[in-house]
């Protein structure tokens, strides 16, 4: 029986997302307009990603640094581009006290500037080169409008800010970043991703190129979920970051940028819930497994407890005073990949009960089995398959087209990914917006037009995805 508190996904996505938010208690609304209050349930999916993300980032030699929090308005207006495109989200602090400051100061919408003054000071030679450095932390863009963990004022990000000494290097870094995210994605997150270059239209603000992961939500809408950035030498030149190369030549350095954000929750949510609440992939699971007691169990209870324990699974018991029912909704509703439910009456047979969250099947099996071994393959069942069920509704929802005609109909009846032919003209490519806001996700790379400009008939110059976005 589904969730009363969760509306069908089939009736009304939007408010099935917020409800499913609500129902697991993963945010909840602040008293500060457009900012959210990442609950326990919610922040715990959060340490988890940081957790595993950011070891990838050491395993590649990144180094997690702090930047200040402001950002005076002179510094940040050294990069034109920069401030052009981030200038109508920028929230300003104008007082110290009861003093107005004498320079405005901005709270960051991103830290470029931040990162490319300290390396100004600090880079002098081609032996302090690279530089490779990531922060976690928050960041301020004031949106109109907001939705939980999809697009808030606040949010939680992580930033990477490389610097190099060649072009080579650094676009190297670029590609490895977005390896790294697409690895991220599909192997923790279980989220079928399409990886590709951005348009200069819809490019990072002061990049040279920007590469992207785009994923497709359950209802067809995208999500631009990771980005990584090659700058080449434009902030190096703003901000005078030079060093003396290998032949004694003073040199501009060449950098990138990277990151992802709490939007992965909602991704996650997004493409693998369901009626019942939270369906969330073992890896990624704060809590992989919950045992359900029912009566006098404690024995068995606490065996099989510390048996997954001791084999590295995050396993808890839910001994709380409340019905077994109750207990089964509530691990449903939060997500928990395993629940087993041990009871009187079943080990009086033998046997003890495993359910699994994706698919709501529930087996019996001997208390003769090896259950940390039983538990291990089916997490790596239930990854799989949430993975393989994403990607074959993605692949279902990609459509390969031609004509506007045939845009428009997508749009209009069943939203997905679109694959179209493009010239690179940007009124072309605007002209597409007007088709139910719709915008190119990336480009494919290394990838042959098929077809004439779909909007304008003209040679094509690029295969591109379009979609709608959130």
């Amino acid at each position: 029986m589904k969730n009363e508190a969760i509306t069908s996904r089939d009736v009304d996505f939007a408010k099935w997302y917020t409800d499913v938010v609500k129902a697991a208690k993963l945010c909840d609304y602040s008293n500060v307009k457009g900012c959210m209050v990442i609950e326990p349930n919610g922040y715990a999916i959060w340490e988890k990603m940081q957790s595993v993300i950011d070891a990838m980032f050491k395993e590649s030699g990144h180094q997690n640094v702090y930047m200040p929090l402001l950002i005076p308005e002179s510094l940040l207006q050294k990069e034109g581009e920069l401030i052009d495109g981030f200038a109508p989200e920028v929230a300003w602090v104008t007082h110290g006290g009861d003093k107005e400051l004498e320079e405005r100061l901005c709270v960051r919408p991103t830290s470029e500037t931040l990162f490319s003054d300290y390396y100004s000071s600090t880079v002098k030679s081609y032996r302090d080169l690279p530089k490779k450095f990531n922060q976690w932390c928050s960041v301020m863009r004031w949106e109109k409008t907001t939705k939980p963990f999809l697009r808030s004022r606040e949010f939680l990000w992580q930033e990477g800010h490389t610097v190099h000494a060649t072009s080579e290097d650094a676009e190297a870094e670029t590609r490895l970043m977005l390896e790294i995210y697409k690895k991220f994605f599909e192997e923790y997150l279980a989220i079928p991703v399409i990886t590709g270059r951005k348009t200069d239209k819809e490019k990072f603000a002061g990049a040279e190129y920007s590469l992207t992961v785009e994923a497709l939500m359950y209802n067809g809408i995208a999500l631009q979920s990771g980005t990584s950035h090659y700058f080449g030498q434009k902030f190096a030149k703003a901000y005078d970051i030079t060093f003396t190369n290998k032949d004694n030549e003073l040199e501009y350095a060449y950098q990138t940028s990277w990151g992802v954000t709490t939007r992965m929750i909602g991704a996650l949510i997004m493409v693998h819930s369901d009626d019942y609440g939270l369906v969330l992939p073992p890896k990624i699971a704060p809590t992989q497994v919950v045992i359900v007691p029912i009566g006098n169990v404690s024995e068995e209870v606490d065996k099989v407890y510390k048996e997954l324990k001791d084999k590295g699974i995050s396993v808890t018991v839910d001994d709380s005073n409340k019905s077994p029912g109750f207990k089964f909704k509530e691990s449903e509703v939060n997500g928990i990949p395993v629940r087993i439910e041990i009871g009187e009456r079943d080990l009086g047979e033998g046997v003890i009960t495993v359910a699994r969250r994706d698919t709501h099947e529930k087996m019996k099996i001997s208390l003769d089995t090896d259950i940390t071994s039983y538990v291990i393959s089916l997490m790596d069942e239930i990854q799989n398959n949430l993975y393989n069920t994403a990607k074959d509704r993605r692949d279902k929802m990609t459509y390969e087209v031609e004509t506007k005609e045939e845009i428009r109909d997508i749009v209009s009846n069943h939203p997905g990914f679109i694959i179209a032919d493009w010239c690179g003209d940007v009124k072309c490519e605007e002209s597409l917006k007007e088709i139910g806001g719709l915008k190119s996700r990336c480009i494919l790379e290394n990838v042959k037009p098929k077809n004439k400009c779909v909007c304008c008939g003209k040679k094509a110059k690029h295969r591109v995805v379009w979609g709608i976005q959130y």
